[in-house]
């Protein structure tokens, strides 16, 4: 049967997400200060793409999840990013106790640990997307880890990162649980991306109790002109 994880993005933005959305007919993208992805319906046809260029402008770089949205002829690919799609299927997901909420007063710190860390686009109004947990040591950022996608029944934690001086201690394996854990409390079910090549973290998420559900690619593309 289908699942709003097989579109995510697209399901993101039609649903829970729906206050973020920028739309032209069945396209939709997060405003460029909360993140970089735009959503397709599952069989996008020739409108669709126009409305694509109509909405982010010609030239522009757009990121694609959708496994069936690959761009019509004329349209530059920048990138292609094979990915793994990953659900809780057991995780022993519990608070924190030295877990802290991030919010906007935070943004600039969480910005230079993500420059530092790279987990992944993180741009200012992302922590507006969920919660936000961090930890931090002598008063400094040292790890945080938050909720981003949001398909309905869903949520993806994501922005996993720790700095590189406090690594090998358990802290992003602590916020993921932590953060699975508030998604628990609502109901919903965690949900993981990452690239197929990171092969260090699927091991540890795997362990963790999340299980492959989906081999998604992530492309970039240049809209013409």
């Amino acid at each position: 049967m289908p699942s709003p994880l097989d579109n995510p993005t697209w399901a993101s933005l039609s649903g829970p997400h729906a206050r973020f959305a920028e739309r032209r007919g069945r396209v939709v993208r997060y405003p460029e200060d909360v993140a970089p992805f735009l959503g397709l319906p599952d069989a996008p046809g020739e409108q669709d793409w126009l409305d694509v260029a109509e909405l982010a402008g010609p030239g522009a770089v757009v990121v694609l999840a959708a496994p069936a949205a690959r761009p019509p002829s004329g349209w530059e690919v920048l990138d292609e990013l094979p990915g793994v799609q990953l659900v809780d299927e057991g995780v022993a997901a519990a608070p924190d106790p030295e877990a802290v909420r991030l919010g906007l007063a935070d943004v600039p710190e969480m910005l230079d640990l993500v420059e530092r860390t790279k987990p992944g686009p993180f741009r200012k109004r992302t922590v507006e997307l969920g919660t936000y947990l961090g930890i931090r040591r002598g008063g400094a950022l040292v790890a945080m880890a938050g909720e981003r996608l949001h398909p309905p029944g869903y949520t993806e934690i994501s922005a996993v990162c720790t700095d590189p001086a406090h690594r090998a201690q358990g802290l992003g394996t602590r916020l993921v649980l932590a953060v699975a854990a508030g998604i628990r409390e609502r109901g919903e079910t965690p949900v993981m991306h990452a690239a197929a090549s990171n092969t260090s973290a699927i091991r540890l998420y795997l362990s963790l109790g999340f299980a492959l559900r989906r081999r998604p690619d992530f492309v970039a593309v240049r809209v013409p002109g």
